[in-house]
């Protein structure tokens, strides 16, 4: 899967060495960084389009993002849906978390379920909220998850 930043640009390298590259480039400006990774899908007809972000927040001075998309056909619950949000969030940030130690930035993982037993996505937030923090991660859902409801979520419109 292609990783491309927020201005469409395909970045070429292997996203380990870009987000290192980043935290560098970063540190070197004197920015202090935390990093939140969240997922979001649409469905849209027969398929579903996942979109995964890596969002570097610089301490009082914006932010920046890596992209990587998504297209399944395979026919989901709500709940599984939900679930495979979670699991692409995971699996990036594992493959991350010890390069973000090694440079001692923050990580949360971003879960776009809403802690509101009304809406529907609330079906998965005990799930997720397990999954995320067995894994040893910091665990934000709606409305603190701006990494999947608000970044990823303008990439899947």
């Amino acid at each position: 899967m292609a990783w491309k930043k927020f201005s469409g640009e395909l970045i070429q390298n292997p996203i380990m060495d870009e987000v290192e590259r980043a935290i560098e480039r970063e540190y070197h400006l004197g920015n202090k960084l935390k990093v939140c990774i969240g997922t979001d899908s649409q469905v849209k007809g027969n398929i579903i389009d996942f979109a995964t972000v890596i969002v570097f927040l610089r301490e009082k001075k914006g932010a920046f993002m890596f992209i990587q998309q998504e297209r399944s056909t395979k026919k989901m619950s709500i709940k599984e849906r939900m679930l495979s949000e979670v699991q692409k969030s995971i699996e990036t940030a594992y493959s991350l978390c010890d390069l973000l130690d090694l440079y001692d930035v923050d990580l949360e993982v971003h879960a776009d379920i809403n802690t509101n037993p009304m809406f529907k996505s609330n079906q998965a937030l005990h799930e997720a909220m397990g999954y995320i923090l067995s894994m040893g991660f910091v665990f934000k859902a709606k409305p603190e998850a701006f990494a999947s409801s608000t970044c990823a979520n303008k990439m899947v419109q």
